[in-house]
């Protein structure tokens, strides 16, 4: 990576890394979402009666928002979430460098409420860039990190 934060040698993350940091990051965010939701709202009863089941599905709408937040906040002030993290994984734009909130907005909005048609539509119409739809739009892809692109330039002397 050169100082302008611009990677010149982009590899395209394996479908499967992207699975796997998405499902690490699903558990963390379904966690904390069901937490917060019981504690504000406490248990819902899961009989199948028509009421309960229309509060039982109102949940869809919280922990989507919840995802969103989670992924655009992190996704834009560090290019990683969590699973990123642990995976090595690196939102860029397509240039290779930060991406804008905007491009971040869009591709977290469709991973977050629509990833379903998001990814099938994605892999149906993928191009070399292993893009999702959402991705396309927001100009970002996901890229693995090389050990050496974690390795800093400094170097330490004693005095």
């Amino acid at each position: 990576m050169s100082d302008s934060g611009t990677y010149s040698k982009i590899i395209i993350a394996k479908w499967t890394d992207r699975f796997l940091a998405w499902l690490i990051d699903f558990i963390i965010v379904s966690i904390f979402s069901t937490l917060v939701i019981f504690a504000s709202f406490g248990t819902i009863d899961y009989e199948f009666e028509e009421d309960v089941f229309w509060a039982e599905s109102t949940q869809y709408i919280p922990t989507s928002i919840f995802f969103f937040l989670y992924w655009t906040i992190l996704e834009y002030k560090t290019g990683q979430t969590i699973g990123k993290k642990i995976l090595n994984l690196k939102v860029v734009n397509i240039y290779g460098k930060k991406p804008d909130l905007k491009g971040i907005v869009i591709s977290s909005f469709g991973k977050s409420f629509l990833l379903p048609i998001d990814v099938l539509l994605g892999w149906f119409l993928s191009n070399e860039k292993r893009q999702r739809i959402f991705n396309k739009l927001g100009d970002t892809l996901i890229m693995k990190i090389k050990e050496s692109d974690n390795i800093s330039d400094i170097t330490y002397t004693k005095d």
